[in-house]
C-alpha cells in the first residue's frame, strides 16, 4: 500500500526571500498562466484569497497559453514576451501541458520521445526565463495524475522536464500528482477536499477536476505562495533589503521612530556631557560594559511619557565557599568530580555562569543534564541500546533476565498447606 504523499514545492534558498520585498503600492499582482487546469487553478485561488488576501491581487482572468509544442505555440510564445515586459505582475502561476502530451508517441522510450523530451525542455526553460524577467517569482504547478496509463505515463515524463527545468531556472516547482493518488497509488475520481469530506474531485475526462478538485489544488499553490509572502515581508526588517526610500516607504512608523530617537540622543548627549556621567548607547540605554554599576530602565511616566531611571546594581559578595566549589580542579592527592559549567550571556553585557556537581558519597551517581535519557532521546534524538527483556528489546529469541524460580516444595504430611 502507498500513501498520498502532500505536495511540496522546491526548498528555498539561502538568504534572501523568494519574492520581492518592495512591491509597488504594497500590493502583490499575481498573474495565472495557462490552458483550462489553469483557468480551474485560479478559480481556487480566486475562492482561497476571498476573505484573507493577505496583501495578494489575483488578476480576475487568466492569461490564456494552450502548450507549448502546438502548431501555434511559437507565435503564442512570442505574444506572451511581448505582453509579460510590460506585464505588472509580481508572481506568475503557470499550469498548461494537457494538450501538449498529444504530441508524444504512445511508444515508451524511442528516439522520437527522447527528440521530443528535447525540445519540449527547451521551450519550458525560455517561458520561465521570460517569466522571470523584471524580477517576477515563479510557480510551476506540474500535471495531476490521469485516468488513462498513456496520458499518466506522458503526464509523469512532463513533471520530469518542469521539476528539472525549475530547479535550474530558480523557479518554485509544486507536484500536484501524488496529492490526488488513492491509497494504493493509483487513480481514483473521488478524494479528500480540503475540509476533509470525501468528495468527486475530477471531471469525468479523467485530466480536469470538479470545483472540488480545483479548490484542493489551489490549497497547495495557497500555502507555497502564503509561506513566501510571509518571507518577504519579514525581508523588509533587514537594514540592507532596501535603500532609504523603500524602507521609509513601506516602514513610516520606524522612519519616524528612528527620527524622534536621533533627536532625543542628540539632547542626552549635551545633559550627561556637563554632569560627567557615561552617556547612554543607541536607544536610550546606558552601555552596560562602560558603566556595570549602574543600568537605564525606561518607564512610562506619570504623564504618560517615556523615561529613563538609573538604577544601581546591587552584587552581593560571593562566599569563598562557592568560588572554590566552581574554580576547583582535579589534584594528585585527592580526587574532585568535575561538574558541568553552564555559562550565558544576558542582556546589558551581563554573564550568567552555574556550575552542576554530581553529590559525594554513597548513593546513586547523577548524570548531567546532558547525559539523562530524556536529554539523549528528546532533544538530540538519540537511540538508547535496549536492555535485554526490557520492552524496546526486539530480539529473538527472548532472552530471560532470570532463571524461573522454582516451584515451592510440597508441604509434609499432617502440616496445612
Amino acid at each position: 500500500m502507498v500513501g498520498a504523499v502532500p505536495a511540496s514545492a522546491q526548498d528555498p534558498g539561502l538568504g534572501g526571500s523568494f519574492i520581492t520585498p518592495f512591491p509597488e503600492n504594497n500590493t502583490y499582482q499575481v498573474q495565472v498562466v495557462g490552458d483550462w487546469l489553469a483557468e480551474g487553478l485560479l478559480g481556487g485561488l480566486l475562492e482561497a484569497y476571498a476573505t484573507n488576501p493577505g496583501g495578494a491581487q489575483f488578476a480576475r482572468k487568466r492569461y490564456p497559453l494552450s502548450g507549448l509544442m502546438l502548431r501555434r505555440s511559437p507565435g503564442d510564445l512570442d505574444e506572451l514576451a511581448k505582453a509579460f515586459s510590460k506585464d505588472p505582475s509580481h508572481i506568475a502561476i503557470v499550469m498548461l501541458g494537457a494538450q501538449d502530451r498529444y504530441g508524444l508517441s504512445t511508444k515508451r522510450l524511442s528516439s522520437g520521445n527522447a527528440q521530443w523530451r528535447a525540445e519540449y525542455g527547451k521551450r519550458v526553460d525560455g517561458l520561465m526565463k521570460t517569466l522571470k524577467k523584471g524580477g517576477r517569482a515563479v510557480y510551476w504547478v506540474g500535471l495531476p495524475n490521469m485516468r488513462r496509463w498513456q496520458d499518466n505515463e506522458r503526464a509523469q515524463l512532463m513533471n520530469d522536464i518542469y521539476r528539472e527545468r525549475a530547479y535550474l531556472n530558480g523557479v518554485r516547482y509544486i507536484d500536484a500528482y501524488a496529492s490526488f493518488i488513492d491509497e494504493g497509488g493509483g487513480y481514483s475520481d473521488y478524494g479528500p477536499d480540503v475540509t476533509g469530506k470525501v468528495r468527486r474531485l475530477r471531471d469525468s475526462d479523467g485530466v480536469h477536476f470538479t470545483d472540488s478538485g480545483y479548490r484542493k489544488l489551489a490549497h497547495f499553490v495557497e500555502r507555497e505562495l502564503r509561506r513566501d509572502l510571509a518571507q518577504a515581508r519579514k525581508e523588509r526588517s533587514i537594514p540592507l533589503a532596501g535603500d532609504a526610500t523603500e524602507q521609509a516607504r513601506v516602514n513610516p512608523d520606524r522612519a519616524r521612530l528612528k527620527a524622534e530617537t536621533a533627536r532625543g540622543q542628540a539632547g542626552q548627549k549635551g545633559k550627561f556631557a556637563k554632569s560627567g556621567v557615561a552617556a547612554p548607547a543607541a536607544g536610550g540605554v546606558r552601555d552596560q560594559k562602560a558603566d556595570p554599576g549602574k543600568v537605564d530602565v525606561k518607564v512610562v511616566g506619570a504623564g504618560g511619557t517615556e523615561q529613563i531611571v538609573t538604577v544601581d546594581i546591587v552584587r552581593p559578595a560571593i562566599p569563598a565557599a562557592i568560588v572554590a566549589l566552581v574554580t576547583r580542579k582535579q589534584s594528585a592527592d585527592r580526587a574532585a568530580q568535575m561538574g558541568d559549567i553552564l555559562v550565558d550571556q544576558i542582556p546589558g553585557g551581563l554573564t550568567v555562569m552555574s556550575s552542576i556537581v554530581p553529590p559525594r558519597g554513597g548513593g546513586r551517581r547523577r548524570l548531567s543534564p546532558t547525559q539523562t535519557p530524556y536529554f539523549r532521546v528528546f532533544e538530540r534524538g538519540e537511540r538508547l541500546v535496549p536492555k535485554p527483556g526490557r520492552a524496546d528489546d526486539f530480539s529473538w529469541p527472548r532472552q530471560t533476565t532470570a532463571a524461573a524460580a522454582p516451584p515451592p516444595p510440597p508441604p509434609a504430611k499432617g502440616q496445612e498447606p
